[in-house]
Parts: C-alpha cells; sequence; structure tokens
C-alpha cells in the first residue's frame, strides 16, 4: 500500500491537485474497466464454415455443431448452421476459451458425420483463444450406412426392471436398469443402493450412442477383491427431453425445465419402489445419487433437495454452467452428513473445473467438513465415459467407507 501510495497517489494528487478520495475513485474506475476486458478475454469468437459436404447430402438437410459447449445436444438450435450469401452453412457463435471439442450432426447421433467408409469419425477439437475461423469437410453420414450388428455386453447381474416404468411427476415412461451383486442371490444380505442417471450408457455398448461406463464389468472386478457390494440402479435419460429433466430451471435456451419433478420421482416413486422389491438398506447414508454431465448437475441438486433421502453423491463433470442458480440454491439447504465426490478433467473445458471448485468451496464455507468432500481433478480428464469408467472404482470406494 506504501509503495503504491508513493508511486502512483501522491504523483497525481499534486499534478492535477485532485483530492485523495478522488484519486482512489478514478483509480477504482480503471481497475474495474481493466477486469472486464479481462473478464470478456474468457470467451472468443468462432466462425464455423463448411467448405465441403458428402454428394448425399440432401437440399432440405439441417447441420448442427454438438460438444462440450453444449452438453453434446445433437439438435441443438443455438448450435444450428445457417446458409450465408455464398451458398455456404456457416455457424458464428462465442465460445469458452481453452478446449472445444465436437462433431456436426444433422439433427440427431443417427445422422452424426461419419468417415467415408461409414467409420466412426473422432471427435473434432481446437484449443480457442482468440476470435477463429475454421473450415469443415464432412466426409460422410453415418445413416447412410448399414449399422453394424451391435452385441450385448452387460453382464448376468444386470437386468431391466421394466422398459416402460411410469414416471407420473413428468407423466413419462422410462427403461429402468437394476445391476445386482454377484451374490445377491445365495445371499440374505441387504445392499446399499446408488441411483445413476443416463442408463442407457451404464451397462450395455448395445443401447450406448457413444460409450459405455462399463459398470457392471468394474462392480463385478470389485466383487473378486472383496470389496462391500451396492445395488445401482440406472435411469434411462429422455433423449430430447435429456437436458430439461435433469435442469429444475427454466431458460429460453433450453425451455422448461422439469428437474424439480425428475427428483421428486427419484425420492418419491422409485426409491421406495426399489426398497420393497430388493433387498436395501434404506437410511441416507446407504444411498447414493451419481451421474456425469447434466446427470451430475441434478445429482447435486437431488442431494441438496432430499438430504434425508441421499446421504452420497458422485458428482462427475459436471455442467453447473447450463444453470447456475444451483449455486443460490444449494447455499440455502441444510446439509448434515452427506458425502460427495467431486471429479472433472483439465481437458473438458475451460469453465469445468473451476465452476466444481466453486461448489466445492461453496459446500466448505456451508459447513460441510473436507473429510465429507473429496475434490479430484485429473490432467488428461475428458468428457467422455471412457474417462468416467476409469474414475468410478475410485469414487466407489471412497463413498463404501
Amino acid at each position: 500500500m506504501k509503495f503504491l501510495n508513493s508511486l502512483i497517489i501522491q504523483p497525481i494528487f499534486y499534478f492535477f491537485n485532485l483530492t485523495r478520495t478522488k484519486i482512489v475513485s478514478f483509480l477504482l474506475l480503471i481497475f474495474c474497466i481493466c477486469a472486464s476486458f479481462i473478464s470478456s478475454a474468457q470467451t472468443g469468437k468462432a466462425h464455423f464454415i463448411i467448405k465441403e459436404l458428402p454428394a448425399s447430402t440432401s437440399k432440405s438437410d439441417t447441420f448442427y455443431l454438438t460438444g462440450n459447449m453444449n452438453s453434446w445436444n445433437p439438435a441443438d438450435k443455438a448450435f444450428r448452421f445457417i446458409k450465408n450469401a455464398r451458398d455456404e452453412y456457416e455457424l458464428i457463435t462465442d465460445l469458452p476459451c481453452g478446449v472445444n471439442e465436437y462433431k456436426i450432426t444433422r439433427g440427431s447421433w443417427e445422422t452424426v458425420e461419419s468417415k467415408v467408409n461409414g467409420q466412426q469419425v473422432s471427435n473434432r477439437g481446437f484449443v480457442l483463444s482468440q476470435d477463429t475461423m475454421i473450415y469443415l469437410t464432412v466426409e460422410e453420414w453415418s445413416d447412410n450406412f448399414k449399422s453394424p450388428v451391435k452385441i450385448h455386453t452387460a453382464s448376468k447381474n444386470v437386468h431391466v426392471i421394466d422398459t416402460a416404468f411410469s414416471i407420473p411427476q413428468l407423466d413419462r415412461k422410462r427403461r429402468i436398469w437394476v445391476y445386482l451383486p454377484p451374490d445377491y442371490e445365495t445371499s440374505q444380505k441387504n445392499y446399499p443402493v446408488i441411483y445413476m442417471h443416463d442408463g442407457q450408457n451404464l451397462f450395455d455398448s448395445n443401447t450406448a450412442g457413444y460409450g459405455e461406463w462399463g459398470l457392471d464389468e468394474v462392480m463385478d472386478s470389485l466383487a473378486t477383491q472383496h470389496k462391500p457390494m451396492a445395488i445401482i440402479v440406472g435411469i434411462d435419460h429422455g433423449n430430447e427431453y435429456r437436458l430439461t429433466e435433469y435442469n429444475p430451471y427454466t431458460s429460453n435456451r433450453f425451455g422448461n425445465g422439469r428437474g424439480n419433478d425428475y427428483v421428486d420421482f427419484l425420492a418419491n416413486t422409485l426409491k421406495p419402489y426399489i426398497d420393497q422389491k430388493y433387498r436395501t438398506k434404506r437410511s441416507p447414508h446407504h444411498t447414493g445419487i451419481a451421474g456425469s454431465s447434466m446427470g451430475a448437475y441434478i445429482s447435486m441438486y437431488a442431494i441438496a433437495k432430499y438430504p434425508g433421502v441421499f446421504g452420497k453423491a458422485g458428482i462427475f463433470s459436471p455442467a453447473f454452467w447450463i444453470a447456475p442458480e444451483i449455486y443460490t440454491y444449494v447455499s440455502q439447504q441444510k446439509f448434515k452428513k452427506q458425502k460427495i465426490y467431486f471429479v472433472a478433467g483439465d481437458v473438458e473445458s475451460t469453465e469445468m473445473v473451476p465452476d466444481m471448485k466453486k461448489m466445492y468451496t461453496q459446500l466448505l464455507r456451508q459447513g460441510i467438513k473436507q473429510k465429507q468432500m473429496h475434490l479430484k481433478t485429473a490432467p488428461d480428464g475428458k468428457h467422455s465415459e471412457w474417462f468416467w469408467h476409469r474414475e468410478f472404482p475410485e469414487f466407489y470406494n471412497w463413498i463404501m467407507k
């Protein structure tokens, strides 16, 4: 402070004959202006132009960019390409600086771009540090090729409870999966339960659009190591309803949020059913909830809204940016003995890890003890099922202690 006074404030004071209060106000104004420039530098403008399309493309087709910037929504209207005056398809959008991964679709994962021989293409990617022009060539579309025969990879310990389980809170039906420990039929033990979202991607590559967690193989392996076992219940996402069912808040971009109804279904309809049908340990201490991306978002919301139901949560790569209102909501809730595991990768997006750390810090300030939470960032972690598959055993062993 003495350095600032002698180097800046006193010279201005004598030269301009200003009061010290006015000088400090002036410097604060300059600081705020600089801060705004720094803040605005956290995003950049990305200008995408599709230069070449396959001959099979119809003139009526619509093209979308899907990636980590929009939770891999294959038909996000905010990321739709528009034909310009040069008869090119272009998209101009502001994106967070850092790593951005994406693909091109015609509105669904069935119509995602592919290689010229029909093989799946890897995620496109670039590091955004300033306004950038990106030219794209789409080789082919996946739906122009006969789909390869998919095999089921779910182990014998995975069962489908119902292909059309009623969700009265949403007036919809959904497939529900359950993983039962290998010794479930031969023992009389009661087991903890972990409820997980995006059920299509948990156990079976046949139903996973872009990779599975492989939780059944993970759990079977842990059983051979004589680790404590749990029942895992998987709830399918609602396809086009996913972003709204996993979001309690309504937005112009994503629509009417139904996350509150979805969480009510988990706590008041599904859990009582599971507790009645299976031998479960019913207390919050033995009941967890977990998911990735928007599944992580709604898991955080669920443990905040129903601390008397869910005592443990796995927050994998949380998409808190979708609706920052969750920070205020969580700050208004009371936590007791909940355990919360946070994990994200450095190679996901610029806001992913900072947003996760912000929630972790906020919970510490609310009184949750550090030993009740686990925070991990992985340098190589990507927004992908292989990453969550790899991290699941560490999360599981931690919450089961």
